[in-house]
């Protein structure tokens, strides 16, 4: 299984499905195509039909979008247990992970993904989307506290697709309130969020 992703410093898009890979102990093997190059597109067409990364692919098989890689992750390990296992959890987890698939496009204008960043940034313009993010991630918690640290209790895909968030907020110094906030610094300890963030510092170390 070969995952093709951007740069581990800047590729929101590619974290997620990486994240995933590397959380659940999946084998695969990784090429990096580095972003804002004249032969980005040329050697990203190489792979995905759209143009786009990440992009997964199994054998004969080619999965050019994060959720789509993820909903495929689950489905071929079902031991993984990608999701909630209880129904009315894992709807609730899968209606999170499509809002931040689909939504949150100011917040993501505003504060481009950048893992090696520090920067203090003026989050009014972006607040509504900020104080949207720590309400999901507080109404989750709440909800799922006894069953484990993470969104839905155990680590899920929703974990995933809010690690992006995570170190945006990191690199430009948002800082929450309550059960949102330990839930952001707990995530910062989590193994695969170090990993990738020791990679991509290290890329950036080599450019």
């Amino acid at each position: 299984m070969k995952l093709i992703i951007g740069d581990k410093n800047l590729s929101t898009w590619s974290w997620r499905a990486w994240l995933a890979l590397h959380s659940f102990n999946i084998p695969f093997v990784e090429t990096v195509v580095l972003l804002d190059k004249p032969s980005t597109q040329k050697e990203i067409l190489k792979y995905s039909p759209s143009g786009r990364i990440p992009c997964l692919i199994d054998g004969d098989l080619t999965i050019w979008d994060s959720l789509a890689i993820l909903e495929y992750l689950n489905e071929k390990y079902p031991e993984k247990r990608m999701w909630p296992q209880e129904l009315k959890s894992r709807a609730w987890a899968r209606s999170v992970v499509a809002e931040m698939h689909s939504g949150f496009a100011e917040l993501r204008k505003a504060m481009p993904g950048n893992i090696a960043k520090r920067i203090m940034k003026d989050a009014t313009d972006i607040s509504a989307d900020i104080q949207r993010i720590e309400q999901i991630w507080s109404e989750c918690r709440s909800a799922h506290a006894a069953s484990g640290p993470y969104l839905f209790g155990d680590w899920s895909i929703a974990d995933c697709f809010y690690a992006p968030v995570v170190f945006r907020f990191q690199s430009y110094g948002v800082t929450l309130s309550g059960t949102a906030e330990e839930y952001r610094q707990m995530m910062l300890k989590h193994p695969s969020l170090i990993e990738l963030e020791r990679q991509a510092l290290a890329e950036v170390k080599e450019t």
